[in-house]
């Protein structure tokens, strides 16, 4: 009698690693200094691209802007360095496909592999969240910032600081988003980022 079982990822009793990587449900790259040494089927469908055009390139690719990624790879650092690991929802960017460039919130959560140097190593993961939290404006790079660190529950002041910013800026960028998606508190403006 055949196995049934014989081509799944555990076939007697063992377990095919790889197979358990490239079928995973959440996008997962394994990292080098901020660069893409391998993903999986579920990040290359959350991004639109295949996993030669990804892999070897900075994850600069998967951001809005230059800008964005650079000061994203500076804030989570000294977390890194300190908890081993980090999570947020950010606006990320489509790669290739009919749907290339197109800006949409994720979920990512990342593990440093050698805390003492957050962006030696690492693995991380990706969730697409545009079917919860559309992005229905578009929004400049640093109203993305503030956008996505309003949704973490964070003030006009801690904004500031985490962004180096001084909180008026922030307060200008909050009044811009207000208007943008039609909102009369900060509140509201939450909920409609979060796809409430």
């Amino acid at each position: 009698m055949t196995n049934p079982n014989a081509d799944s990822p555990t076939a007697n009793g063992n377990i095919d690693y790889r197979q358990a990587f490239d079928l995973a449900p959440l996008g997962l790259v394994l990292s080098h200094q901020r660069t893409i040494v391998d993903c999986n089927r579920a990040l290359c469908d959350i991004f639109g691209a295949t996993r030669e055009a990804l892999v070897g390139e900075s994850f600069q690719i998967l951001y809005p802007s230059v800008d964005e990624f650079e000061r994203t790879g500076v804030r989570i650092a000294p977390i890194l360095n300190a908890k081993g690991r980090y999570a947020d929802d950010r606006l990320m960017k489509r790669v290739a496909g009919p749907q290339a460039g197109e800006v949409f919130w994720c979920h990512v959560t990342g593990r440093a592999l050698t805390p003492e140097d957050p962006h030696h190593s690492g693995i991380w993961s990706f969730e697409d969240l545009s079917a919860v939290r559309p992005v229905s404006s578009p929004l400049s790079p640093r109203e993305r910032e503030v956008a996505a660190l309003l949704c973490k529950g964070m003030t006009a002041k801690s904004i500031g600081k985490e962004l180096g910013i001084s909180h008026r800026t922030v307060e200008i960028h909050r009044g811009h988003l207000l208007r943008k998606y039609e909102c009369n508190s900060t509140a509201e403006l939450i909920g409609k980022l979060a796809g409430r």
